[in-house]
């Protein structure tokens, strides 16, 4: 029971922030350099690359992924791996398909977080609204300088992920390093799309997010954030 009860917090915590960083860094600030192109300036700072991609960001409307989440835990012997399908909508609709587990599916509409997951018995739904707000002030709503006083941000000129840029970010603030001690984000360049991102939580927990076949502005099915009734 302590051993799913901390892979839910795991799985909760992640999502929201998850969901939200998709939204904020496709089309984000590796885009904005033209494949091939190489500037005789020093590397951009976090502040450039912010305020190019947030221009090209206002016209994304949905992005859809293929994701690989690995879980590690100091109460688990082995990573739990899982595989699944990412929907986002803008400016407030978010769906997990789990393909493995098969499923499990989490849902996010507004200020409301639906889990769903039948052989395991769970059918939760979850107010979600201030993280919401928090999730939005910061990296869609704020600017690079709000980012820089909450976080630590580290800019690596070199990725350990050949073709992106890397970037780390360590929360200055206590109320978030109180459960989140560092984001890594790992962003396609050229193109500019998400392909990874790690969250390693206070207490040790590590999350691990791998993107692939990122398509943005495609038609999505609206049942794809359909809650099923009780």
């Amino acid at each position: 029971m302590q051993e799913r009860a901390a892979t839910r917090r795991i799985r909760s915590a992640a999502t929201l922030l998850a969901a939200a960083l998709c939204v904020w860094l496709a089309a984000s600030p590796a885009a904005s350099q033209k494949p091939g192109e190489r500037s005789d300036k020093s590397q951009p700072t976090f502040d450039d690359l912010y305020r190019q991609g947030q221009s090209l960001n206002k016209d994304l409307r949905t992005l859809a992924a293929r994701f690989v989440e690995t879980t590690t835990t100091a109460l688990l012997e082995r990573p739990i791996v899982e595989r699944g399908l990412l929907y986002v909508e803008r400016p407030s609709r978010v769906a997990l398909h789990y393909t493995d587990p098969a499923d499990r599916k989490v849902i996010i509409d507004g200020k409301w977080m639906t889990t769903l997951w039948p052989s395991v018995n769970v059918n939760r739904r979850t107010n979600i609204g201030a993280a919401q707000d928090r999730v939005q002030k910061y990296f869609v709503q704020g600017d690079a300088g709000e980012l820089r006083r909450i976080f630590d941000i580290d800019l690596h000129a070199k990725s350990t992920r050949p073709g992106t840029r890397e970037l780390f970010m360590t929360p200055k603030r206590k109320q978030i390093s109180e459960s989140l001690k560092r984001l890594d984000l790992w962003v396609a360049e050229p193109g500019g799309l998400l392909q990874a991102m790690r969250m390693t939580f206070a207490n040790g927990d590590v999350k691990l997010m791998e993107f692939e076949h990122v398509t943005t502005n495609s038609t999505i099915d609206p049942a794809v954030f359909t809650v099923p009734k009780p």
